[in-house]
This record gives C-alpha cells, structure tokens and sequence, in this order.
C-alpha cells in the first residue's frame, strides 16, 4: 500500500523485539522491514531497507544506540529514529536527541502513543511523551531570551483557540487527544496545529512548544 511504514526495531533483547513484532503488525500501514540486536546491526539493515522509522534502544553491545543515531544520521539524514528505551535521565534523552532522534519514548508506554509516535516520525514530526518534553524544554529554556511581549514578536497573533491548543501540545497530547478534549475535529486540529505552526515559524510541534516558551505564550 502506497501510505506502509517501513520499520527498523533494534533491541538486544529477542523477547522484546518479537513482542514489539507482533504488536506492530496490528497496524495495517506498518510493515516490520527487519530487526538489529545491536547498533552495528543497525546501521547494515537501514542501509539494505531504507526503513522510514527506525526504534533504537540506547543500551546494547557491540554499539550503543547513540553511537549508532549519529552514523546512520550521517549515512542517511533523513533517517526518523525514536528512541524506545528504559532510561528516561536527562544525560540519555538529551544524548539521544542531539544524535538526532525525532523522538523518545520509554518501554512502558501505550501502544496507541507508540503508534502515533511512528506515524509522527514518518511525516518528519517530533514525538515526546509529556515527561520529556517538560525536561526538553526546560533545557532549551536556560539558553532562551527571556520572554518577550507576543505582540512584538509575531505578526499574526495566535487565537486564543490556537493558545490553547499550543498548551495541549506541549504536555504531549497527539491531535486525536487533543480533538476529545476540545470536542472537535481531529481534521480541525491539524488545521489549527499548521497555523500555529506558520504564525511561530516553527518546524515542528516541538519547536512551536520551545519557540511559544521563548516569547512568553507558554510558561
């Protein structure tokens, strides 16, 4: 099917993998393309497949999952890596976003924030989980002007229905989440999301949360 998601897994735990395997091939646009034990692995297979999402963990033999997020960045760029991992200390998370991770998720969450996780990755979107966004930003926050007047810093304010939208994104919430809490679309919410994208001139979700934290919008 034209809209199939290759994907990598790369876990040195079998079980896992396989567990992850099964869980994945529910969706009908995920397509399991094959499975690393390592880095080193990993950077062979997405070579040979191309995958367009790849699940890294960070702790493996042979090569680390950090290690292995820089080579295939530098093989491939345009590589989209989540980190699935069991570590969410900020040495890790802001190690794995640096390699160039478009997204970090720890080993208990759900299978449906996973799955929005992956389809997030493949459009070339960040996915964070609340957690981690909160120790992302505040990173970016301690190199940030200190916030300004919104008027002054953008030339088509955001409504005040895209200021609440921003503040569901930055605690993590996917569009269909952010549809049932606001009772509307989830069409809606992605038309909203791509104006608020335009006004802040933002890349992505997370830069939007990052850019609104720097002019005041979000505190």
């Amino acid at each position: 099917m034209n809209n199939e998601i290759k994907i990598l897994l790369v876990d040195d735990q079998a079980l896992f993998r396989e567990g992850l395997h099964t869980l994945l091939s529910v969706q009908p646009d995920f397509n399991v393309v094959a499975e690393a034990a390592n880095g080193e692995e990993a950077i062979r297979l997405t070579v040979q497949y191309r995958p367009d999402v790849i699940l890294m963990d960070l702790r493996m033999p042979v090569m680390d999952g950090v290690t292995a997020i820089k080579r295939i960045k530098s093989v491939l760029p345009d590589s989209h890596i989540i980190v699935l991992t069991t570590f969410d200390d900020d040495e890790s998370v802001f190690d794995g976003l640096r390699a160039g991770a478009v997204g970090y998720l720890l080993k208990d969450v759900s299978s449906e924030k996973l799955a929005d996780a992956i389809r997030s990755a493949a459009r070339g979107e960040y996915f964070l989980l609340p957690s981690i966004t909160a120790k992302v930003v505040a990173e970016f926050s301690r190199f940030s002007r200190p916030p300004s007047s919104k008027q002054e810093e953008l030339v088509d304010p955001l409504t005040a229905r895209e200021v609440e939208i921003l503040h569901l994104v930055a605690t993590g919430a996917s569009n269909r989440e952010i549809a049932e809490t606001l009772v509307i679309a989830e069409g809606t919410v992605k038309n909203h999301i791509t104006s608020i994208l335009n006004k802040l001139s933002a890349r992505d979700r997370m830069h939007a949360v990052i850019r609104a934290r720097e002019i005041g919008l979000l505190h």
